[in-house]
């Protein structure tokens, strides 16, 4: 039996669960399957599941129906079809109109909806009244780790929502990544816990652009410098993986675009105002991803934040 370090009175419970065989095997939809969707609906092929998914891109879902996955011709399709349904989803008014806007919540099947995107505690508890009204548990749980870590199965999973049913869902969780932290019973909690994550990686991706532009100029190899921040007290994840495999090559394909990172920026401060914390160091971090944006970068990788640094060398 899976292994539970749960304290269910207490403000966070955190979940540590034993892989383990004989799991139920699920029908699952999938809403949503981009950069992100893709390999967690991957992961689910992996573990044994029946896997529908649907999404507005062919090409999005080729890969996954070469593996056997089954095509949903609409949202609806895939809430009469699937009593669990997962979303991954760019925007918050792409969710709107997709998941409450459709008849996706008005499926024969759908009992659950996941939710595994970004949107934030106001958000969180307009999906959850729309669900309540249809009789549709919603659970909340945002992940992190990017596209590598979905690839990878080493997503962090925060959760939120009623217990049997997160407890009926931890397999699937643990199939995206060994990292599982449940932040209550009540949705919204989790987006806090994954804005209050975004907002220091927003922080710390454009710290360390200023860094290594400084080192740069000082005549310092980026090699070098990396390797001090890496045994040093400046270490983070944008020294450790998304400047090594993303900056220092000059490919620029970490797989988030400044799009997605301004839109978790501006629900970290509004959720931070609606607390009453001041958001200081994150309102000087999204002056300068909001430059890039006005900058024309709004679809362009998020690893290119070290450009807008480096323009700045040039024209100060």
């Amino acid at each position: 039996m899976p292994r539970l370090l749960v304290a269910l009175d207490r403000g966070l419970t955190h979940v540590d669960m034993a892989a383990h065989q004989g799991e139920r095997h699920m029908r699952l939809g999938y809403l949503g399957v981009g950069n992100m969707g893709q390999p967690m609906a991957g992961k689910l092929l992996d573990g044994g599941h029946e896997v529908w998914v649907f999404d507005v891109r062919e090409e999005a879902m080729k890969p996954l129906l070469e593996r056997q996955a089954r095509r949903a011709a609409s949202p609806e399709a895939l809430a009469d079809a699937c009593e669990t349904v997962i979303v991954s989803l760019p925007t918050l008014a792409v969710f709107r109109e997709v998941v409450i806007g459709s008849g996706l919540l008005s499926g024969k099947a759908i009992r659950t909806l996941v939710n595994t995107c970004t949107v934030g505690g106001a958000f969180s508890r307009e999906i959850e009244a729309a669900c309540a009204a249809k009789g549709i548990v919603l659970v909340d749980a945002p992940i992190s780790g990017g596209v590598v870590g979905a690839k990878a199965g080493t997503l962090t999973t925060m959760v939120a929502g009623d217990h049997a049913t997160v407890a009926a869902l931890q397999p699937l969780f643990r199939l995206w990544g060994p990292t599982v932290v449940t932040a209550g019973d009540k949705p919204g909690a989790a987006q806090i816990m994954k804005l209050a994550n975004n907002l220091l990686f927003a922080v710390s991706l454009v710290g360390t652009a200023e860094a290594m532009t400084l080192a740069g100029k000082g005549g310092i190899s980026p090699e070098s410098m990396l390797h001090v921040l890496n045994n040093s007290t400046g270490r983070n994840f944008s020294t450790m993986v998304l400047f090594p495999q993303a900056v220092l090559p000059r490919t620029f394909e970490f797989g988030a675009t400044f799009e997605i990172l301004m839109k978790d920026v501006d629900l970290a401060i509004e959720q931070g105002e609606d607390l009453g914390v001041p958001m200081w160091v994150c309102q000087a971090a999204r002056l300068v991803l909001k430059h890039g944006v006005f900058q024309g970068r709004a679809q362009q990788d998020l690893s290119r934040t070290i450009e807008i640094i480096e323009d700045g060398t040039r024209t100060g």
